[in-house]
């Protein structure tokens, strides 16, 4: 009897063609896993954007970006919620809305088993950092990957500056009603994507060049031109977990602003070290002014998902042009809006 067997040449073949296959098959298999992951992220946004619309039905007004005021012996006074938590009641989290003191201050001991916690609907599936921050305020805390729209350059110009709220939907001291959106619902930003644990160069102080509410650059300036704190010069320091804390009140953490368009890459720190980094003058709870660059970033390929203030959630290309990005930020600022972006 003759006994047949591979040969040494067939089995290779095999081998290669098996390795083709795989080498054909794992992109697909990682694109319909990106579509699924990509799909669950428009998910919560829809979710997060239910709960806006509900929260604007029981008491009139859209959250606050911030509260900040100051006290008569010169110290400021920061509400402890951003708007991530405000809306919690209305995403099934009213155990933990129910366990805070709202009443206390920013960072309050109190809270700290209240907020010491993940919120999964925050987190998008496709980014790479889920783990909580450990917070000597907040407990093991986690992020946030959806921002809210907290203005271009301009977010707030400081307690008793008697200056107009920024251009967005939310931030400091003012909460909005939808008949200030001019421009139309569905032609305003409500949130777009941030990445957690953002470098972030913050606290410079004012800015050398940027520091006036109606004389920002555009969306094409050079960085480093109209912004050379990025070089975190002075009195800047490098921050390493922006969008880290669900439940603060900074845009920093909680929002992003349209100063440039999303995905854009901005390096900073000394020597330009970090290959890409937000900026922030000064914080909101510090007093301020506050003009900061928190740009909406994502990992799916090509843009970011966005939300809308009609409730529809939209895969922004990166490559949209900066200033209808700049114009869709505003609630009213008159812009046309072409029909294909949202």
């Amino acid at each position: 009897m003759i006994r047949r067997a591979f040969t040494l040449v067939e089995l290779l073949v095999v081998i290669a063609i098996i390795g083709i296959l795989i080498a054909l098959l794992l992109p697909a298999v990682q694109a319909a896993r990106e579509a699924a992951r990509r799909m669950s992220c428009s998910n919560h946004l829809k979710q997060i954007g239910l709960a806006i619309h509900h929260y604007e039905n029981s008491l009139g007004v859209l959250p606050p970006g911030a509260l900040v005021d100051l006290r008569p012996d010169g110290t400021y006074w920061t509400g402890y919620l951003g708007p991530h938590a405000r809306v919690l009641p209305f995403i099934e989290q009213n155990n933990i809305f129910g366990a805070m003191d709202i009443n206390t201050s920013y960072g309050d001991l109190a809270n700290k088993d209240a907020v010491g916690r993940v919120i999964d609907l925050f987190l998008c599936p496709s980014e790479v950092r889920r783990e909580p921050l450990t917070h000597a305020a907040f407990g093991d805390v986690g992020g946030v990957n959806y921002g809210f729209s907290m203005g271009d350059w301009y977010v707030w110009n400081g307690v008793g500056s008697g200056s107009p709220p920024c251009r967005s939907a939310f931030g400091v001291n003012f909460s909005r009603r939808w008949r200030d959106f001019s421009d139309g619902v569905s032609n305003t930003l409500l949130m777009s994507e941030v990445k957690n644990y953002q470098v972030t160069v913050r606290d410079c102080g004012p800015f050398s060049v940027i520091n006036d509410p109606n004389n920002i650059p555009p969306p094409t300036a050079d960085p480093l031109t109209v912004c050379p704190e990025y070089q975190a010069s002075g009195s800047c320091r490098v921050f390493r977990n922006a969008h880290t804390q669900w439940v603060e009140m900074s845009c920093h953490h909680n929002g992003f602003t349209t100063a440039w368009p999303p995905n854009k890459v901005t390096p900073g720190g000394s020597g330009l070290s970090e290959p890409d980094v937000d900026i922030i003058s000064r914080r909101e709870r510090l007093g301020g002014p506050t003009f900061a660059a928190i740009t909406s970033r994502s990992y799916h390929p090509g843009g970011v998902q966005s939300l809308a203030g009609d409730g529809s959630v939209r895969f922004i290309s990166q490559s949209i042009d900066g200033f209808v990005w700049r114009a869709l930020g505003t609630v009213g600022g008159g812009e046309v809006i072409p029909g294909d972006v949202l």
